[in-house]
């Protein structure tokens, strides 16, 4: 009984701590993206995590009970970050290609950045029923949200689809995924990987090029 609360209040402790922004915790997730994206999941330990993050690993489990929570974390990061893709903020949403350039350019960013990660949560997902979860999410959630805007400017007669609007988010969104695997492999194609990702995108929704003019 004693063990058992001992536990259970490690565990609110944890758990509360997990609600904070805590620069240690920040700082564990960073490290272990670092050294999952190095050394692949099997071979990665929570030690080569503490040490990368120069924590101790009595300060690992305050906020992570195991390998596999602080990777399917980081997995629920990613899919965040493809989310937070789709906002723009200091854009007006009724811009069409405004809305198109600034959210490609942030999936584009977004997807290379974490391409070592994204790898190895859909070879994860093969085993990991909660991980497989997290992979569903992150290739559908982006697609379903774009599809619901393409329909709202088509709605209000800002844009002219050429396909229905879940189609054009599934073909936007696997010129970007392409593009964002060359970018990661030549980070100075950038920029014109954004530029023909919006080109398409924009001819997609049926809008001129004298429109990003």
């Amino acid at each position: 009984m004693a063990r058992r609360q001992q536990t259970q209040q490690e565990w609110a402790t944890r758990t509360a701590r997990d609600r904070t922004d805590a620069p240690a915790r920040g700082r564990l997730l960073d490290a272990a993206e670092t050294v999952f994206a190095r050394l692949g999941h099997g071979p990665a330990t929570i030690a080569h995590i503490t040490a990368e993050a120069e924590v101790s690993r009595a300060g690992f489990y305050v906020y992570f009970a195991s390998k596999d929570e602080v990777f399917r974390v980081l997995a629920a990061r990613v899919r965040d970050a493809f989310l937070a893709a789709q906002d723009v903020p200091g854009v007006d949403t009724d811009d069409v290609p405004a809305v198109a350039a600034a959210s490609t350019a942030a999936f584009v960013t977004a997807y290379a950045h974490h391409l070592p990660l994204l790898s190895l949560i859909e070879q994860q997902a093969r085993t990991d029923a909660e991980v497989r979860a997290l992979w569903e999410e992150i290739r559908e959630r982006p697609v379903r949200r774009a599809a619901r805007y393409v329909r709202r400017v088509a709605a209000e007669g800002l844009a002219h689809p050429v396909v229905d609007p879940l189609t054009l988010s599934r073909a936007v969104g696997g010129m970007s995924v392409e593009f964002a695997r060359l970018v990661a492999e030549r980070p100075d194609t950038r920029d014109a990987a954004v530029r023909d990702v919006t080109a398409m995108y924009l001819h997609l929704l049926g809008i001129g090029a004298a429109a990003q003019q």
